[in-house]
């Protein structure tokens, strides 16, 4: 059986959308970056981290976890989920106008071994002035996102540009996820 370590209702949309059968498992992992961990190496490690948490909460033998996680990233500076309205506008204005990466890892992990893979977006944002950033902080839709803003819903309207793969700024790279399910059996071609 397969599980997905996570609450995010991104993530359990996308891997619906390519028709995989799992189940969720609740885990409880701190998101905290590590001195002198480069950001790919963070994402990575909590992500990781998030699949063998799922699996060590499951009894079952076969049982294989997938763990994702997904951070924006500018001039080396991870942008985690804004605390608040405040901190939530201080992230896009900082993002305002410029180039940043989205970095997503996901991992798969089993009794018998671990796998990985990892999409590297690029993601362009215009310049945001101060009525289009508080319009937007104003849906809500900021907060629980990485970055402060999310491409599926309202924030698509403040992406000019995305180099790489828009299922990876959502939250779960489907490419690589699947390539991880496929490489494994856990589903068909």
């Amino acid at each position: 059986m397969l599980y997905l370590a996570s609450q995010s209702p991104r993530r359990r949309q996308l891997l619906e959308q390519i028709g995989v059968n799992f189940r969720i498992v609740d885990v409880d992992v701190p998101e905290q970056r590590l001195l002198g961990e480069s950001p790919r190496d963070y994402v990575s490690r909590v992500a990781r981290e998030k699949a063998r948490a799922g699996l060590a909460v499951l009894e079952e033998s076969g049982a294989a976890v997938l763990g994702a996680d997904t951070e924006v990233v500018l001039d080396d500076e991870v942008f985690g989920k804004p605390d608040d309205a405040e901190d939530a506008a201080c992230m896009l204005r900082r993002l305002s106008g410029r180039v940043h990466e989205v970095i997503s890892t996901v991992w798969l992990v089993t009794r018998s071994g671990e796998w990985s893979d990892t999409s590297l977006s690029r993601v362009t944002m215009p310049t945001l002035d101060n009525a289009t950033i508080t319009a937007y902080i104003a849906t809500r839709e900021p907060f629980g996102k990485a970055g402060a803003y999310g491409i599926q819903g309202h924030g698509a309207k403040l992406i000019e540009h995305l180099d790489g793969s828009h299922s990876g700024v959502m939250g779960m790279p489907i490419y690589e996820t699947a390539r991880l399910l496929r490489a494994h059996s856990l589903i068909g071609a």
